[in-house]
Order: C-alpha cells, then structure tokens, then sequence
C-alpha cells in the first residue's frame, strides 16, 4: 500500500484568528480518513506524494477564483487535482459565526472537502453535496476523536 502523502498547511493571512495547531492537528487526523476514500475510488488522493494547503485572505482568493475560474469574489474552497487546496480564513470566519462554530472548525471542514473533492467527491448536485457535507462532519469528528486520544 502507498503511504500518506505529505501534507504542508501555510497559513498565509494574518487577518482572521484561529488555532493553528489544532487546524493542523485535524487536519492530519483527517488525512488517513480521506486517503482511504480515495483508494476506494482510485481517485487523485491515492497517488499524490504531497498535499498543499494554503490559508488565504479575502483578497488572494478572490483573485486566485477570478483568475483560475472566472468568478467575481472570494469563495471558500479551491481545489486543484495535483494537489493543492486553497481556503478563505475571512469566508470561514463568517461562516462559522452563522454556522455557531469557530473559525478552526470552519477551516478544518473547507480542507477536509477539498480532500473529498480529491477523493473522487463532488457537490455540482445538491443531492451530491448534502452527502459530501455529511461525510466531511463525519471525517472531522473522526479526526477530533483521534488527536482527544493521541
């Protein structure tokens, strides 16, 4: 079997607070959760020797989403299939106000989809994404369960 491959969070925004080490900590629990997924479905996850996670402001990812997908404004999550997932910090801030949880579980959540989106997953359909919502709570608590015993 293949081994993880390497995961590297960069936060890069000093905007929107949060707890890093926790992020990373669910972050990693996670990884293992999604890797299997994506064995499953002999999608990208299973062959990448190296995710990348970046943690952007408003302003660089509105323009990452400008550039690469020619939509006005920030969004949440961007994934591409070599690996690289870019989160808002200032869309999960808001979110997680509205959503009554912080901002490190916001964040946790964006990456954990951007892993399922590497995982073969897809929310194009509101059917696919209410299953790839759940899945992704569901990985995130398996996650929490992992780094409250470690």
């Amino acid at each position: 079997m293949t081994p993880l491959p390497v995961l590297s969070i960069h936060h890069r925004q000093r905007a929107v607070s949060y707890d890093a080490d926790l992020l990373e900590g669910l972050v990693c629990a996670s990884l293992p959760e999604c890797v299997n997924i994506a064995r499953k479905y002999n999608a990208e996850l299973a062959t990448l020797a190296a995710v990348e996670v970046s943690i952007l402001g408003n302003r660089a990812m509105a323009k990452v989403h400008r550039d690469f997908l020619d939509s006005p404004g920030a969004t949440d999550v961007i994934t591409f299939p070599y690996g690289e997932i870019l989160v808002c910090a200032t869309v999960a801030a808001a979110r997680a106000a509205e959503f009554q949880h912080t901002t490190t579980d916001e964040l946790a959540l964006y990456i954990i989809h951007g892993m399922l989106h590497l995982s073969g997953h897809d929310d194009i359909e509101p059917a696919m994404a209410c299953k790839m919502a759940a899945e992704q709570q569901k990985i995130l608590e398996v996650a929490r369960s992992r780094i409250a015993f470690s």
